[in-house]
């Protein structure tokens, strides 16, 4: 299904005038002029609140890498840094999103519902998500590649 949306929105070719290169551009032209920090921390907020729509590690990664990895070379963080961003996005997203099935399954088995869960554990996604800036933010001082 991953692909079959990167096909709809015209394919990863940037040379050719497609619905994901407008995307990209005006994703590039927003994040202008901002510190690349700050770019690589939006990069891993987006990456979070996308993996509650698609918890899939390769359809979040088919469709969200042919823009995040465009869009460093634009902003001027590295692409190592993208991918950093996606994977602490994913998977820190993955322990509190109720669309993430594993979670589910296990919430399910273990009888705790999700609200009770989510109580107890939003705590602990703060401190991920904290943890996840101070990483991206690091990963772009030190030029992680």
């Amino acid at each position: 299904m991953a692909k079959g949306i990167i096909l709809v929105l015209g394919g990863t070719d940037a040379a050719t005038p497609t619905v994901l290169n407008s995307i990209l551009h005006s994703i590039g032209k927003a994040l202008e002029g901002l510190p690349t920090a700050i770019c690589a921390v939006f990069m891993y907020i987006f990456q979070t609140i996308f993996d509650f729509f698609v918890t899939s590690g390769s359809g979040q990664a088919a469709l969200t890498m042919p823009i995040m990895a465009p869009l460093s070379d634009v902003v001027g963080v590295t692409r190592q840094v993208s991918t950093l961003a996606y994977q602490l996005g994913a998977g820190f997203a993955d322990a509190i999103v109720p669309t993430s099935a594993s979670l589910m399954g296990v919430l399910g088995v273990a009888k705790i519902e999700w609200g009770k869960y989510a109580k107890w554990q939003i705590k602990m996604q703060g401190f991920f998500f904290v943890i996840g800036c101070i990483f991206m933010i690091v990963a772009v001082a030190m030029g992680f590649n």
